[in-house]
């Protein structure tokens, strides 16, 4: 199993989960050129891609995720929630498998445990691939870690981790306070010391990689959030990454 992001922040979100020759595209928040374009970065075509899998309906996950999946014939999987919002959005939907945020299925080669985040959506989840061996968690775009969420990610070997926000940078921000107690609130993101908190609560021993996500690039910086993580692993930072909007993160292997 390997992994590459095509790009994680507020501006647009994607990343490829690929098993064999099943590819995932795990949301898919930019629109349908710009998706190809970073597609082929990674070295992939639209048709490459097996599935769709939405976490939520927020733009910056789902924007393009319709357009690509028509033109493609991709078949788009979400929960009861994202369902209902864009039946509300299109006339016509695309394929659609609709999934239970509790329980595990398999698109191929991959299976996917979805679980159910904190976050200001319909019903968003995160998840974690397997492809039999290695597990993969991600957990961005939640207000909290909650006893569920944490059991999910016990003892992944790779994780994918919110570090939206520098909390002292966020209230010390010029974004207006309705903002920033979205942000900061209960279902809103992640601030880099809760992230890390997350590595106390879990078995990191089989942590392969480990790559901070969904950086606010005006209210947090890829120094600041691999400093809060290296300070519970006891790590050295060159350890860590940060999925960046622009190019996100190269394939890394499991």
């Amino acid at each position: 199993m390997r992994f590459a992001s095509l790009g994680s922040g507020s501006e647009g979100n994607a990343l490829v989960v690929e098993s064999g020759s099943t590819r995932v595209l795990l949301d898919c928040g930019f629109g349908l050129r710009e998706t190809a374009t970073r597609l082929a970065q990674k070295q992939l075509m639209p048709e490459d891609i097996s599935a769709i899998v939405i976490t939520h309906e927020h733009s910056d996950h789902l924007q393009g995720a319709v357009r690509f999946a028509r033109k493609y014939a991709i078949k788009l999987w979400m929960t009861y929630g994202t369902h209902r919002y864009l039946l509300a959005q299109h006339d016509e939907l695309p394929a659609v498998e609709l999934i239970d945020s509790h329980s595990a299925f398999n698109i191929d080669a991959l299976q996917l445990q979805p679980f159910p985040v904190p976050h200001d959506a319909r019903e968003p989840v995160q998840f974690v691939f397997s492809d039999g061996q290695s597990r993969l968690g991600i957990l961005t775009d939640t207000g909290t870690i909650t006893p569920h969420i944490a059991n999910q990610l016990d003892a992944c070997d790779a994780l994918v981790l919110e570090c939206n926000h520098d909390a002292h940078t966020l209230q010390h921000s010029h974004y207006p306070a309705s903002l920033k107690n979205r942000i900061a609130g209960q279902f809103g993101h992640l601030d880099n010391q809760t992230a890390a908190s997350l590595l106390n609560r879990i078995d990191t021993s089989k942590l392969r990689h480990l790559i901070a996500a969904h950086l606010s690039q005006q209210n947090n910086t890829p120094e600041l959030a691999l400093t809060s993580l290296t300070a519970i692993l006891g790590c050295h930072p060159d350890w860590l990454d940060c999925a960046s909007q622009q190019h996100g993160f190269d394939w890394r292997e499991l």
